[in-house]
């Protein structure tokens, strides 16, 4: 049976982010939160090879204990087990200590479930926005790295092999490679599916595992939160709205409205400008 995990990060509403001018961090108090949706392809591409082929698909977030919700998601969609590892000390991970801790928390994984073949992250995180931690993830477990892949073309698990398609800046680039691997998702790589009424059902009374730090007795402390984190935001700010005049065209008649426009756009610089006659 392959074994997939699927790592997700629960991030403010991308639509309701502001900026702490003073601290220069996201404020998070008071904006929903959602998984984010990288990590969403990732999951549904992991749960479209678990119904071809016999596989098991964990989810697993570093967070607070609201991320408890996410993961909860997860299983509506139809993960069959989530792992939260939540810690104060964790609080102020960049992406350096971030990777530490999740490839930890893989390995422990896999003592419970068995060795990972495929692990899926989102190429980038809404908050963050740095692409980091799925490679940082990879070369820490020593892992092959498919970045920015659009298309999963074939699993053999009995090759142990994965061809993907990466949409790159230049061009597409058709990769194989052997499991054991890590891919992150673009949004182009799927649709994710709606939960199941079964899947809400199991999800409501599922008990995602909750680990902290007592549960990595031999995790290197200065490695992890503020301590492990050597990333410094020195500015950040919200771009200024920029205000642009306009005009509302209005008649009796589709036909009046438009005639309208057309007289508005040629009374305007855009004849000049494009050269109409």
């Amino acid at each position: 049976m392959l074994h997939i995990i699927v790592c997700i990060k629960q991030v403010p509403d991308s639509r309701e982010i502001r900026i702490d001018p003073v601290n220069n961090t996201l404020i998070r108090q008071g904006v929903p939160s959602i998984v984010n949706f990288y990590d969403l392809h990732g999951l549904e591409e992991a749960l479209r090879i678990k119904d071809e082929h016999d596989a098991r698909v964990t989810v697993v977030t570093m967070g607070p204990p609201p991320a408890e919700k996410s993961l909860k998601e997860c299983i509506s969609l139809g993960a069959d087990e989530a792992v939260l590892v939540t810690d104060r000390k964790f609080a102020g991970a960049d992406t350096l200590a971030t990777s530490y801790v999740v490839a930890r928390t893989i390995r422990k994984v896999e003592e419970l479930w068995g060795k990972a073949d495929i692990v899926f992250c989102g190429k980038q995180t809404l908050d963050g926005d740095t692409g980091q931690v799925g490679p940082g993830i990879a070369c820490r477990l020593d892992l092959e790295q498919l970045t920015y892949v659009g298309k999963v073309a074939d699993v053999n698990p009995i090759s142990r092999k994965v061809t993907v398609h990466r949409y790159l800046e230049d061009g597409l680039e058709v990769v194989e490679s052997s499991m054991p691997l890590l891919i992150t998702a673009l949004k182009e790589l799927n649709k994710v599916r709606r939960a199941s009424l079964p899947g809400m059902i199991r999800a409501a009374g599922y008990k995602p595992y909750i680990w902290t730090t007592a549960d990595f007795p031999d995790l290197d402390n200065a490695k992890i939160g503020l301590k492990g984190s050597p990333t410094i935001v020195s500015k950040t700010w919200v771009p200024e709205v920029r205000k642009i005049n306009g005009q509302i065209v209005s008649g009796d008649s589709p036909e009046q409205v438009a005639g309208e426009l057309v007289g508005k756009l040629w009374e305007s610089d855009l004849p000049e400008r494009f050269g109409w006659t």
